[in-house]
């Protein structure tokens, strides 16, 4: 026979794996939140499938948010969220730089009547800075820059910075204030811009064309700027109403509604198999088993036309109580089968009913298994998506925010390429749920409810 292990040596082993237990799960985590922070910053960014990628940029780089601010509160008093307004006095300065041997001219700069991208915006879209905004030239200087050419050699460049001046037209004092003010720089492609106090927005003609969406952004205004455009661009085209809390709203009450029926179901139902025993318990238990695997799509037609026949099609009702509880009823029936008999048989010694047993006794001690199944019912309510496209499909108001989202694909996915908006409306849609974790996280692992499950 093998000597037995020594008690120092077995612990010394029994800390290594947890050791290497905890750095797995830590390796794990890690990798999981870099994938979540790094969809976050590509969800700030103008085009987040810029290549290469970049991980520096105007909405994480603290001088362009100075600058931002000064812009907005020149633009519009506003140094938060910026903007065009009466009084407007807005001075933007760019510098480009060529060889010594050319000659760096003027750019045409213009405020162009630009449309947002999408179809909705660009309908929803009332005044342009165009029709209340004139640029000017201000003044101009000259410098000489050392750059390294591509075989390292340092040569002297020449440099320019023009400083434009951007008014509000005094012949429209009284005009609106306006979110955006667009920009455009047309130059030479001899000349490179090397400074700016905030990056363009695009550059198209290979170089020639420099655009700005918005040179007034405020500091907010720059870092969320496609947030901001979720909540004013998702609109109903007929009232002009921002739908994006409307969706919200939606998710929230469908998944409360959803939430408490799964919670009295499955405790009455899970507590019903654990303690009664009654004549087809068994089968019912098992076809509650056999309900798990059979597919939502399988069901599709006849729910459908059981909601028409009852006229609850595009209302909320119709998606709360289209659910299968199975295994919440499992959780719960695992939970109250380990719960101790014999204090409930005190209790009907006493004179309880087994219904009085139930609601002020067992219930109270329940308490780690409802608050997971809450949570389990309320995640997978706030993310169901394929219930509510198919019995809410108007009018927009009435759609949850995972169907809302594929409308914000339609509109600005796609052709339209505006996929930094599309990112942030889909972050919008998961910070409920994220609430709800970190808040309640210690909860799904409880110690009582898992010697519960054993």
């Amino acid at each position: 026979m093998m000597a037995s292990m020594p008690a120092g040596a077995l612990r010394r082993r029994q800390l290594a794996a947890s050791a290497w237990v905890y750095l797995a799960f830590l390796a794990v985590a890690t990798i999981m939140a870099g994938t979540f922070v790094l969809a976050f910053i590509a969800s700030l960014k103008v085009d987040p499938l810029e290549r290469p990628f970049r991980i520096y940029f105007d909405q994480l780089n603290p001088a362009a948010w100075v600058a931002a601010a000064r812009l907005g509160r020149e633009g519009a008093g506003d140094a938060l969220w910026g903007g065009l307004a009466p009084g407007a006095n807005v001075h933007f300065s760019v510098t480009y730089a060529a060889p010594a041997d050319a000659r760096i001219v003027e750019p045409r700069a213009e405020i162009p009547r630009r449309r947002p991208g999408s179809g909705i915006a660009a309908a929803l879209m009332r005044h342009y800075a165009a029709d209340y905004a004139s640029i000017a030239l201000r003044s101009s200087s000259s410098a000489t820059k050392q750059a390294r050419d591509k075989r390292g050699i340092r040569q002297g460049w020449q440099a320019r910075t023009f400083v434009y001046e951007i008014t509000y037209r005094s012949d429209r004092h009284n005009g609106p204030w306006i979110e955006r003010t667009p920009v455009n720089l047309t130059a030479p492609t001899s000349q490179t811009l090397i400074d700016s106090p905030i990056s363009p927005s695009r550059s198209e003609r290979r170089g020639r064309l420099l655009s700005w969406d918005n040179i007034t952004p405020g500091a907010l205004g720059l870092i969320f700027n496609n947030y901001r455009r979720v909540i004013s661009e998702t609109a109903d085209l007929q009232t002009g109403k921002s739908l994006i809390g409307s969706w919200l709203g939606n998710s929230l009450a469908i998944a409360t509604g959803r939430l408490v029926l799964t919670l009295v179901v499955a405790s009455l139902a899970g507590y019903a198999l654990a303690r009664l025993k009654f004549r087809g318990s068994r089968l019912l238990f098992a076809a509650a088993l056999f309900s798990m695997t059979i597919p939502a799509q399988v069901t599709f037609v006849s729910n459908y036309l059981i909601f028409r026949d009852l006229s609850l099609l595009n209302t909320p009702w119709s998606v709360i109580v289209v659910f299968v509880a199975s295994a919440n009823v499992l959780l719960m029936k695992q939970f109250f089968e380990g719960f101790p008999s014999e204090i409930e048989e005190a209790a009907i010694v006493d004179g309880a009913n087994r219904f009085q047993v139930f609601c002020k006794i067992v219930l109270p001690n329940a308490k780690p298994a409802l608050l997971v199944n809450a949570i389990l019912a309320f995640q997978g309510a706030w993310n169901d998506f394929f219930w509510p496209l198919v019995l809410i499909t108007s009018p927009p108001e009435a759609l949850t925010i995972q169907v809302g989202l594929l409308s914000l694909r339609r509109s600005f996915g796609g052709v339209q390429g505006d996929w930094g908006l599309v990112l942030a409306g889909a972050f919008i849609s998961i910070v409920p749920v994220v609430i709800l974790f970190v808040l309640f996280q210690r909860h799904i692992v409880s110690t009582e409810f898992a010697k519960g499950t054993t």
